[in-house]
């Protein structure tokens, strides 16, 4: 079964519509391996447009960790907020748009599938914001981002699949918050290297819980009730998407889900230590995870 996805993976070089080099796809493997995945299940139509928006959020959301300067990373931003401009500019041509493989590709996809521009727009706000924050105050907080940095991802491909249905954007908003909070905790490791503590205020202050403690790594019954607690919120908000009745065809593109509850059961295993070296280590069977899931066509 593994092997079929990775046969698939070079099926995607070849029958792409795009274009796309081998390096694109590379790098959206290398730098968002499980949602690269995923987006290899999805039907033929889809799959293309898809991987384009993802890589576009994966270069995105790099900037804060390519730069410690925070002007730099600003600028950066700004090159991406004055492309997107550029990209819904009316009777707009591809020699207009900046020589820059994503924001080509990109162009493409927004012409074509008609993608909102508000949704992209979340995707690099949200990543402004948390650059000039450094942190978030509370859970809602977290949520708030979660939102704008993940669940949009979902409501553009909808917008690909042509789906519009209440249901399924509820789905989308709560398994993005699921999503995105569980990318915070997973992120622990690579937040402490560039000093910076993601994990929300309120809920350390609760537990006496000091950056300081978070940045040496420190493991003790309180740093693991925080990590419960939020925990708790991203499995709450995982069970109420997968609880919602969608359209058949949108179940594909939630099967992100199934690297989520991989992630929050080996989280309960090694009983909430966000520092188990267990948690840093790849899962295996998650490609047939994926597609078992997709067979069954379930999330």
């Amino acid at each position: 079964m593994v092997m079929i996805i990775w046969q698939r993976s070079s099926a995607v070089l070849k029958l792409h519509k795009l274009n796309f080099t081998n390096s694109f796809c590379d790098f959206h493997r290398q730098h968002d391996y499980e949602n690269f995945l995923a987006t290899l299940l999805l039907t033929k139509a889809v799959r293309s447009p898809t991987l384009v928006v993802r890589a576009f959020n994966v270069e995105v959301a790099r900037i804060q960790d390519q730069t410690t300067d925070s002007q730099t990373a600003a600028f950066r931003l700004q090159f991406w907020n004055d492309t997107l401009k550029l990209l819904y500019k009316n009777d707009q041509t591809l020699k207009n748009i900046p020589a820059n493989p994503i924001a080509q590709e990109l162009f493409k996809v927004c012409n074509s599938c008609k993608l909102p521009k508000r949704y992209l727009e979340r995707l690099i706000t949200a990543r402004g914001n948390i650059l000039k924050s450094k942190h978030f105050q509370s859970l809602e907080d977290l949520e708030k981002y979660a939102e704008d940095s993940v669940s949009s991802i979902y409501y553009l491909i909808l917008s690909i699949s042509d789906v519009t249905n209440v249901h399924a954007d509820h789905a989308a908003s709560h398994l993005g918050k699921a999503q995105g909070i569980v990318n915070i905790l997973r992120s622990v490791h690579v937040a402490s290297y560039h000093k910076t503590v993601t994990l929300p205020m309120n809920t350390l202050m609760k537990y006496g819980i000091s950056q300081e403690n978070v940045l040496r790594g420190i493991d003790n019954e309180n740093m693991r009730n925080v990590a419960f607690e939020i925990a708790t919120r991203a499995n709450s908000h995982l069970e109420k998407a997968q609880a919602i009745d969608v359209p058949k065809k949108t179940k594909q593109i939630f099967l992100p889900a199934v690297a989520v509850n991989a992630y929050l059961k080996k989280l309960q295993k090694c009983n909430f230590n966000l520092y188990d070296k267990s948690l840093q280590l790849g899962n295996s069977t998650l490609p047939l995870n994926l597609y078992y899931n997709r067979l069954m066509n379930k999330y």
